[in-house]
């Protein structure tokens, strides 16, 4: 561990598994939670989705202004502040939801939980670095993922099967139009909660690296950043890369922001009718079981074999598991058991294949920048969620759910040719 301010050496098991939920919870509530959320208190597909997609834009830019993060404050210092602000965001969202115009205001806040979560991820991940040698990054590298991913299923999991409860509990003694968006109140007052006891840990229990301190070349930074975005442009194949990274994902983008809507939605609209409750359990649970499996595979078959063998069925385990979402709307079956390994055979493949993707990116990145560079793959890979995902909630709405998930199949297509294309920076094996 690097040597604290105050000499005071603390365990990064005391800090670690806490800073990554905290990182992985708002994310998974911008992009996922709100999608119920705004469902169940009536919201159209077509501005759920045109208004959530919005949401990606400050993991599209964050590259831009991480270089703040290094020149102002310590990283420290912008931990504990944004976990303030998310937790401010949250409670703005509670207070919101039960009164007028709420969808209107409740984004509001989504927006000033999107911008401080991605500030969140940038001085986390730096810290990261500067709170631990090299043989302690190596070593907890495994800890952080596992702590995001709990994080994932508490969010989809377990808080939107705690509103499912609350909704089913409020139904009892007020109208439904009153009760569901009483339930996310009450849901959204509790992550508060836990934002405010995660602000007043880590504001304790952080150690302070003697490394953590603001950089003070500012002008010689900004023209460094600059060169850095500039590196990254000239890289042989940039094309091709950024057509991989834009369109790897462009079915999912858009299946993503229509899959809890179609199971939520009544029989007589095309949907499976089930509870809040029921999506929960399904999702953040079956669903991120089978997710998590896939992605370990999938590392395991990148390590034996490479990308360059594994990608066109790593491309292919990302997009043909789609198809049970047609089947889904053209079957209509009303068992939870069945709809649950149609959506654990999709999220399995979702994750396999997603390693193809992150190594890529991975690949492309090497160099005296590299840390930069991946930066801005994400970014773009953000931008390549975000505008085909606007879009999505209206195409679904002018066409049908059936005829969707038959474009969604048609928009696994560019993926493929993207892949013909790509230029796979990786040694023969």
């Amino acid at each position: 561990m690097e040597k604290d301010k105050n000499s005071k050496p603390v365990s990064p098991w005391a800090w670690i598994p806490s800073l990554y939920f905290g990182q992985g919870l708002p994310y998974v509530l911008v992009m996922t939670v709100a999608v119920i959320m705004f469902k169940n208190i009536g919201i159209s597909n077509t501005d759920i989705a045109l208004y959530t997609s919005w949401l990606y834009l400050p993991w599209v830019i964050k590259p831009l202004w991480s270089p703040l993060v290094d020149i102002v404050k310590t990283k420290r210092w912008w931990i504990v502040v944004m976990q303030l602000l998310i937790g401010g965001g949250l409670a703005g969202i509670a207070l919101t939801l039960p009164g007028d115009n709420a969808f209107r205001y409740a984004l509001a806040f989504m927006w000033l939980l999107a911008f401080s979560s991605a500030t969140h991820d940038i001085a986390v991940d730096g810290f990261y670095m500067l709170g631990l040698n090299d043989r302690q990054q190596a070593f907890f590298v495994g800890i952080r993922n596992t702590a995001y991913r709990i994080a994932m299923l508490t969010g989809q999991g377990g808080i939107v099967m705690l509103a499912g409860w609350l909704e089913e509990h409020y139904r009892e003694s007020l109208p439904t139009a009153t009760a569901i968006p009483q339930a996310w109140s009450v849901t959204f007052y509790i992550l508060c909660s836990t934002f405010l006891l995660l602000f007043i840990y880590h504001q304790w229990i952080l150690p302070k690296p003697a490394k953590d301190a603001p950089y003070s070349g500012e002008h010689h930074s900004f023209r460094a950043f600059g060169e850095t975005f500039l590196s990254f442009f000239r890289k042989p194949g940039i094309i091709p890369a950024l057509a991989l990274i834009l369109l790897f994902r462009f079915a999912e983008s858009q299946l993503v922001k229509i899959a809890s809507p179609f199971l939520l939605d009544s029989p007589e609209v095309g949907g499976l009718g089930l509870s809040t409750l029921q999506v929960g359990t399904i999702y953040g649970v079956i669903g991120l079981i089978a997710l998590t499996a896939g992605g370990i595979l999938g590392g395991i078959v990148m390590a034996r074999q490479g990308l360059r063998r594994s990608i066109w069925g790593m491309t292919a385990a990302m997009n043909v598991p789609n198809a049970v979402y047609l089947y889904m709307a053209l079957a209509q079956p009303s068992s939870v058991w069945l709809i649950s390994t149609c959506v654990a055979i999709e999220q399995f493949g979702y994750g396999f294949g997603f390693t193809a993707l992150t190594y890529f990116m991975m690949l492309f990145s090497k160099g005296a920048q590299q840390t930069a560079h991946y930066a801005i793959c994400t970014g773009f890979m953000a931008l390549g969620m975000m505008l085909p995902g606007m879009i999505s909630g209206y195409i679904q709405e002018v066409i049908g759910y059936q005829n969707f998930f038959i474009w969604i199949m048609l928009c696994t297509v560019p993926s493929f040719i993207a892949v013909k294309y790509a230029p796979i920076l990786e040694k023969n094996r």
